[in-house]
């Protein structure tokens, strides 16, 4: 047995090698974590038709499962410009596949309260203790203005299964490809989280001509498909931007938090990404410029608001 791979909670992977075969063990501690997710949502994809991990044994009362191994090879480890057209195309093919399978009331919803808590880890973790900043009154209600136009726009789109996490280091390059993992937070709610997931991705970065070009062919499959996309690409991708916004505003929170509450640095050095993303949408949307602004603000930078759509 050795170590697999951590990741950002309590869950830990080892792979097991016996009889020339090899299985990966999940240990989420029940105090911490609970494996139920986990197995449901493994049930709801792997029915789809997704390459997702098969559950060979299980002992829930100490947070134990034994799992199929999808192998060591992520997208993130073999993403290159010669592979990213075929290794993201079958990622949209999964993709689809997963938001096809989808039916109300079967996940948790990608709800108002749940939108706005992961938005709220911007001031509580990156603005109060990162950097060590406290809003004004204006500024904080500034901020709450902005986080109601995103959430406003988040929940208007439709609504399909949503991975949560769909990017490089949850993708395995494998036979069928990919290989998807990490998924227990999966919920239901808005068409383009996932896309802004696998395309504004934290720990690896792309031409915007190049991503412009993989929305185009998810929107065009997800069309043909039966997906309830707009029909206006140019209203998806106004969608798909805002959604990342909300994203990275988590995001942010998240890595922060990662830092200063559980002491886990290597996330300290994808922030400026994640906040380049940021910005270039704050840039482009007018009614996100306060946003911008008090961005400038916290850095003490000078205010660049470029073009508005």
């Amino acid at each position: 047995m050795a170590p697999a791979s951590a990741d950002a909670s309590f869950r830990r992977y080892f792979r097991v090698s016996h009889n020339s075969e090899t299985s990966i063990v999940m240990d989420a501690p029940p105090r911490h974590e609970d494996c139920t997710p986990f197995l449901h949502v493994a049930r709801l994809f792997g029915e789809a038709g997704v390459h997702v991990p098969a559950i060979r044994a299980q002992n829930l009362e100490d947070g134990l499962l034994l799992l199929s191994d999808l192998g060591n090879a992520t997208y993130l480890s073999e993403l290159t410009d010669s592979s990213a057209d075929r290794l993201y195309g079958e990622a949209i093919d999964a993709l689809v596949t997963i938001q096809l399978a989808s039916r109300p009331d079967t996940l948790p919803p990608y709800d108002e309260a749940l939108l706005q808590r992961e938005m709220h880890l911007l001031p509580d973790w990156y603005i109060n203790k990162h950097l060590q900043a406290e809003l004004s009154a204006s500024q904080r209600e500034s901020l709450e203005r902005t986080f109601a136009l995103i959430t406003l726009n988040n929940l208007s789109q439709p609504k399909v299964y949503v991975h949560r996490d769909y990017h490089s280091r949850n993708l395995m390059v494998s036979s069928p490809n990919p290989g998807v993992l990490d998924f227990q937070d999966a919920v239901y709610g808005p068409i383009t989280y996932d896309l802004a997931s696998l395309f504004k991705d934290a720990y690896i970065t792309w031409e915007e001509a190049r991503v412009l070009d993989w929305c185009i062919r998810y929107w065009e499959k997800a069309r043909k498909a039966g997906l309830p996309v707009n029909a206006d690409f140019y209203e998806f991708y106004r969608d798909f931007e805002w959604m990342g916004v909300q994203r990275h505003i988590k995001v942010l929170g998240i890595f922060a938090r990662l830092y200063h509450r559980d002491g886990k640095t290597a996330y300290l050095k994808d922030m400026p990404l994640v906040m380049n993303y940021l910005r270039k949408a704050c840039e482009r949307y007018a009614p996100l410029h306060s946003l911008l602004r008090l961005l400038d603000e916290l850095e003490n930078r000078q205010a660049a608001v470029g073009y508005s759509f």
